[in-house]
């Protein structure tokens, strides 16, 4: 009993603290003598104990001992079994900063860190912007028009976009942009996308990954001062072309070609440039780009520019009227109307000042990608993908509320419910993400492992939330035309799951594959120890990531277990009590994914690469810490508004239990026995408790979203409503709520007076005048009953077609 209280009070004392390995021997000599002496060995046998536990210390306590012996040896072996990367794959891990997932893969979130981030809003410029020219030009876009008879925005809607700076809001005011913030950049992209995707997507891809952006970062002063200027006022539109048909998800293969040598360039001959070949597909705004960003990769054969024949990726800016540029022909991305297409190139000669950076940029292709990729995606897919599932949630709650069968809203049914609750719930917890990753571009990071993240789970939940408003649309929602806001957002959904980073792909091998390396404390320590050519600073560096990392790992093993015994409960948070417990559970599951991903790393090795499944569960779990982190600052920063709490809960309890879950297949799947056994002992002590929401809990959310409100006004923030126009889908159906809400009063006198047989029921409309005729509903009354009649009808109604309209035009 005394050896097992003195080994807890260790372990609980270690959990508390960020141990050295100091810390760890004096525990060593404390628990080792207590267990010998309880076992009762023999005095001999106690000595020798006592002897190999100070060698122990020793040579693990005093740092050059350690050096010598333990650690060479080990930075030896280490070489040897370190998994090669590939080139692409250490400019993708060097690419970007750790930011807030640093502290979720230290086992030991800092909270107040969490929180003294500087709140997410915009600039009084930027709010003027986004209530004056996007509402304009969310008011000029005909979803319907765009895709269906067009397949593309309008001449003046195009001119719109150009002549008020969409295409610069990324490019400094120096250079004529309109330099708003990353949070702007979403925030704008987000209204937009709850209107028409296909405007949204033209207006985001100007200011994501594409020439701007890149010159932004690595053009010479020269460029920037001849394009940023034509790009920021419309008069060059850009594109980027990465993909080709060999080579989409390894982007690093990429097999288009540049040979540098001479040849005649605007008639001047003897000019020393590059001649390029490449196919490029689904490249956004090729067909009306002026102005084509290009990555190859490029040969010197005749070393022309001194070094390498070989000189790796790089990246060109060149004018679609360059002789050999193909343009023009179109993709067509399941009806979407957005310019998407493939372009050509056949010995294209370009001089060296295309180049991005000029020749100094040389080669640096890859890195200059995965940098710019970090920002591009961690605005441009959320930002989208939120402004569809506003539309969702808003649109959904109000014709839940609005439609009625067996004289009862549809979204009262309970299976209804469910779906309403998701929509709800994931809307609130994306928008928090969104939000909260674009303040981290306006905090100057580049996060690469987050942004990975946030392009995840925005399309994946966006596809749910998109799946579940069609389902409680019914047919409304598979009819296609003029009064369907659902359908197009639907069909697009999997555009965004499959770009910038295939969600397949995305969580299978970067979330974690790259976080494991990028945002861990000590492994990127210790794979540039092993590569440093200087022996003795390679030692030392080693030496003390390598035992900072044991004691790490041994921290964390304390606290995933007291932890786990506890449930959490204990931890000094500082926290409002409605969220306190989420602090606490948080912690204890950031300890155990911590401890998980060193143990996968020490056991599996370079295998673990291979084992996408398992990368894929731990990613999750490192995916929900993250999500969480948003939604609790969120709900911080917005004042703790009691009112929000179902959304809250909701999302943080279904987050944390697919957490217990994502660990539970971890460990069940674990390829080593003892592996296997550790993980689930050290994690589940007591076993799985979390469940997901409840019942309850669903129908509070429900109920939000079918009420209007400052809950439901909050969640849905920055979509496009249309002002009074109930001509418009989406205008009328938050008319019909409103006239729905207030004439049930005035429904359930009529209804009463048809069971009491004061008046017969001839149909609703007659019933309207009967009930006036007899005085138990006043003239305006009825005006007011006929009014939401008419509403009612407008928003249920399903658009049709004579059979020539739907002819393919020729």
């Amino acid at each position: 009993m005394i050896t097992i209280v003195a080994v807890g009070l260790v372990f609980v004392l270690l959990a508390f603290v960020r141990a050295s390995i100091s810390s760890w021997l004096l525990a060593m000599m404390v628990i080792v003598p207590i267990v010998a002496i309880q076992a009762s060995i023999s005095e001999t046998a106690l000595q020798i104990v006592y002897l190999a536990l100070f060698l122990f210390v020793v040579f693990f306590g005093i740092p050059f001992l350690r050096r010598t012996v333990i650690s060479r040896a080990m930075l030896k072996v280490f070489r040897k079994i370190l998994p090669q990367i590939s080139a692409t794959e250490q400019e993708a891990i060097d690419a970007g900063t750790v930011w807030w997932d640093g502290e979720l893969f230290s086992g030991n979130p800092n909270w107040h860190k969490l929180h003294s981030y500087p709140k997410c809003g915009l600039s009084d410029t930027e709010q003027a912007f986004l209530d004056v020219e996007v509402e304009q030009l969310c008011a000029m876009l005909d979803d319907w028009d765009i895709t269906h008879n067009r397949a593309d925005l309008p001449p003046k809607v195009w001119q719109f976009i150009k002549d008020k700076g969409f295409f610069g809001m990324i490019i400094p005011k120096a250079y004529g942009g309109l330099e708003f913030s990353a949070q702007a950049h979403s925030a704008v992209v987000s209204k937009i996308a709850s209107r028409s995707g296909t405007a949204a997507v033209t207006v985001m891809v100007p200011n994501s990954l594409g020439p701007a952006e890149l010159l932004l970062h690595y053009g010479s002063d020269e460029q920037k001062n001849n394009y940023l200027p034509r790009l920021a006022k419309g008069l060059d539109v850009p594109c980027f072309a990465l993909t080709g048909p060999f080579a989409g998800s390894d982007a690093g293969a990429i097999p288009d070609v540049g040979v540098v040598g001479y040849g005649e360039f605007n008639g001047q001959k003897n000019v020393l440039g590059i001649c390029i070949t490449w196919e490029k597909r689904y490249i956004t705004l090729a067909p009306a780009a002026t102005l084509l960003g290009l990555a190859f990769k490029l040969y010197d054969p005749e070393r022309l520019l001194g070094g390498e024949e070989s000189r790796g990726i790089t990246l060109a800016l060149i004018p679609t009227d360059t002789a050999g540029v193909k343009i023009g022909r179109r993709h067509f991305p399941l009806n979407s109307a957005f310019l998407n297409g493939p372009t050509q190139g056949e010995a294209v000669f370009i001089p060296m000042e295309y180049l991005i950076g000029g020749t100094n940029r040389i080669g640096q292709g890859w890195r200059m990608l995965m940098e710019c990729l970090a920002a591009g995606r961690s605005i441009s897919l959320p930002a989208s993908s939120i402004g569809g599932m506003k539309l969702a949630a808003r649109t959904s709650g109000a014709y839940g509320r609005v439609r009625k069968q067996f004289k009862v809203p549809v979204g009262k049914f309970e299976g209804v419910e469910e779906a309403l609750a998701r929509i709800g719930g994931h809307t609130y917890m994306v928008d928090a993400a969104r939000q909260f990753t674009a303040l981290a571009i306006d905090l100057h990071e580049k996060p690469s492992v987050i942004s990975a993240i946030i392009k995840y789970h925005a399309t994946e939940r966006g596809r749910i939330v998109i799946n579940d408003a069609m389902d409680v649309h019914g047919g409304k929602g598979i009819c296609m035309g003029p009064d369907n806001y659902l359908a197009r957002f639907y069909q697009q959904m999997p555009i965004g799951i499959t770009v910038e980073g295939a969600n397949i792909l995305t969580r299978t091998l970067m979330i974690f594959g790259q976080g494991a390396i990028r945002s861990h404390p000590y492994v990127l320590k210790e794979i540039a120890a092993t590569r440093d050519e200087n022996q003795q600073r390679a030692l030392k560096n080693f030496d003390e990531a390598v035992f900072a990392h044991i004691s790490f790992a041994l921290s964390n093993a304390a606290r995933s277990l007291v932890f786990g015994i506890s449930q959490g409960y204990g931890m000094p948070i500082d926290a409002a009590p409605e969220v306190k417990r989420y602090y606490q559970q948080l912690t204890r599951y950031s300890a155990a994914f911590a401890l998980s991903s060193d143990i996968a790393m020490a056991v599996l090795g370079g295998s673990l690469k291979r084992r996408e499944k398992l990368s894929a569960r731990l990613g999750d779990v490192l995916s929900q810490l993250y999500l969480c982190s948003a939604t609790l600052k969120r709900f911080a920063d917005q004042g703790c508004p009691v009112e929000d709490l179902p959304l809250l809960h909701w999302a943080m309890q279904d987050a944390l239990y697919k957490i217990e879950q994502a660990f539970a297949g971890v460990a069940q799947n674990f390829p080593n026995v003892l592996a296997r056994f550790v993980l689930r002992t050290l994690i589940f002590p007591v076993g799985q408790r979390l469940m997901p929401p409840s019942d309850e809990l669903g129908h509070q959310v429900a109920s939000l979203l079918m009420q209007p409100g400052s809950v439901r006004d909050r969640l849905t923030a920055g979509m496009y409503l249309g002002g009074a126009d109930e001509q418009d889908a989406v205008c009328a159906l938050e008319a019909a709520l409103l006239s729905t809400l207030a004439c049930e009063p005035l429904q359930a006198l009529i209804e009463q007076a048809r069971k009491d047989k004061t008046i017969k029921f001839l149909g609703e409309l007659p019933s309207i005048v009967a009930a006036r005729d007899a005085g138990i509903i006043s003239p305006e009354q009825a005006l007011q009953l006929e009014r939401d009649y008419a509403l009612r009808r407008k928003v249920i109604m399903v658009d049709d077609f004579a059979p020539e309209e739907l002819r393919v035009k020729k």
